[in-house]
């Protein structure tokens, strides 16, 4: 079984017991995460269901592990003939890791 969930406009294809990062979480103390936009279920049994835009009661309920930051993304501007006008800056996202626990539907 496996299931399409929409998280911070990104799609992952998620399975029970799948590690996943995605962008920053905000969680609760008890550090289990209801997620409810399921764009996708398919069953082991072949059977499929596509939402339009999400399947109506299903959810995935996952467990946060905790932040990691990302790889350092480079933004490098150069403008050519401009001696003095080169920028570099960089960036690490923060990242959420999820435990899958399982998908209800």
């Amino acid at each position: 079984m496996y299931a399409i969930v929409e998280i911070g406009g990104k799609q992952y294809k998620v399975k029970p017991n799948d590690i996943i990062q995605v962008e920053k979480q905000d969680v609760d103390k008890a550090n289990k995460i209801i997620l409810k936009s399921v764009l996708l279920v398919a069953k082991d049994d072949g059977e499929l269901k596509i939402g339009a835009p999400v399947v109506k009661d299903a959810s995935v309920v996952a467990e946060h592990l905790g932040v990691d930051k990302g790889k350092k993304l480079i933004i490098y501007k150069y403008r050519r003939r401009k001696a003095s006008s080169h920028t570099k800056k960089g960036h690490r996202q923060s990242l959420s890791r999820l435990l899958i626990k399982e998908i209800k539907v």
